[in-house]
């Protein structure tokens, strides 16, 4: 199977990268920010299983089974992705992770002082994306052990074009200088399950799960906009273990719909 995927429906293209969603474009509008501009080097990515820098609690994240050794936003990011089915509408990846197997980290040895990274569960990632005529919709399933602690955070970046875009959630207003004047913290959004980024084109962003957001970018011409489980910032590094989900045996389930609106 091919590396890069294209779903499409209509007027809509989806183009996916070894899981990692690089276009989404509606009748050759493109939302998704592209790799090589300024802003970030990836256009999606997700952060498991904690969300959040660890250099402070030098990369030690406190779990039931002792310390984990765990880089920003987690070891999730480091592994490949399996795709496992693909249609014209729709292309599901997984990706698998056996307790203790150490992991290279790519920050290491310029952004980071650990070469190897680690986590004492055994876990399976699901991420499926499904074209429909209202949008995209991006899936993610969690299988893990009884009792094991996570944080997920969707970590998206869209493309801007306009200097007066702006982000809604409908009772508050952020711009992108606000975004960008919180600085690599991000700005929280809490209690929030729809945001509305405003632009030459408007996009609704819509989840089930994640219960809370995050706005970062440091340029102005794209935005992360970024459902979260926990907002790591709320504590200090080496408490970061105060916000985990316990996995109580059963598959978690989280998503996030996007839908193009007419401007």
């Amino acid at each position: 199977m091919d590396k890069e995927i294209v779903l499409s429906l209509g007027n809509q293209q989806v183009q996916i990268d070894a899981g990692e969603l690089v276009g989404y474009a509606i009748a050759g509008h493109e939302f998704i920010h592209q790799k090589g501009s300024p802003g970030w080097r990836n256009a999606d990515t997700e952060m498991f299983p904690i969300i959040g820098p660890t250099d402070a609690a030098n990369f030690r994240v406190t779990t039931p089974k002792g310390k984990a050794v765990q880089d920003q936003h987690g070891l999730l990011r480091e592994l490949d992705y399996e795709c496992l089915e693909q249609t014209s509408k729709k292309a599901v990846f997984k990706k698998r992770y056996t307790a203790n197997s150490v992991v290279k980290n790519a920050k290491f040895p310029h952004k980071s002082s650990e070469a190897e990274l680690s986590w004492p569960y055994n876990f399976e990632f699901t991420k499926t994306f499904l074209l429909s005529d209202q949008g995209l919709q991006i899936s993610f399933t969690v299988h893990g052990e009884e009792g094991m602690p996570f944080m997920l955070g969707y970590h998206p970046a869209f493309k801007l074009r306009t200097t007066e875009a702006s982000i809604e959630t409908g009772s508050k207003n952020w711009t992108i200088t606000k975004v960008m004047s919180v600085g690599s913290r991000a700005l929280h959004v809490p209690n929030c399950e729809r945001i509305l980024l405003k632009d030459e084109k408007s996009l609704e962003i819509r989840t089930k799960g994640f219960g809370n957001f995050m706005l970062w970018t440091e340029v102005p011409n794209m935005v992360c906009i970024e459902p979260i489980t926990f907002y790591p910032y709320a504590v200090a590094q080496e408490k970061l273990h105060q916000g985990f989900t316990v996995f109580n045996g059963k598959a978690k389930e989280y998503s996030v719909f996007l839908h193009p609106l007419q401007n």
